[in-house]
């Protein structure tokens, strides 16, 4: 789905016109007008309004995702997205040797803070 179809469903959706919801943003509404047609680009800072104003993610309104928000608020740190890129791009039997490994270096870790613990 493209951005600009996405705002115009949340306008819909929020039973809002362009002048309604141009006024509320305090915008020209042929500025909008343009960006809901597809004529314009988004510009960033717009989008941020939006998704704030109608509180949805920003992946949400550009098409990326048709989850409206994040369902279980989790944030994941740029070091941990990279993990999870790379995993992905693993071949099935990759990922089970990874897992096996990540195994050990729990089981490894556990027993490691057990013996500092008992001293």
């Amino acid at each position: 789905m493209q951005h600009y179809q996405r705002i115009r469903d949340l306008r819909e959706d929020h039973d809002l016109t362009q002048e309604a919801l141009c006024k509320k943003l305090y915008m020209h509404k042929t500025t909008y007008t343009n960006y809901e047609q597809g004529k314009h680009s988004v510009p960033l800072d717009f989008a941020v309004l939006l998704a704030n104003f109608y509180d949805v993610s920003l992946d949400y309104l550009a098409g990326r995702t048709n989850l409206p928000k994040n369902p279980h608020g989790i944030t994941i740190a740029d070091d941990a997205l990279l993990v999870l890129q790379k995993y992905t791009a693993l071949t099935e039997r990759n990922k089970g040797r990874l897992e096996q490994f990540l195994d050990t270096l729990s089981e490894q870790q556990a027993q490691q803070k057990e013996t500092r613990s008992s001293v």
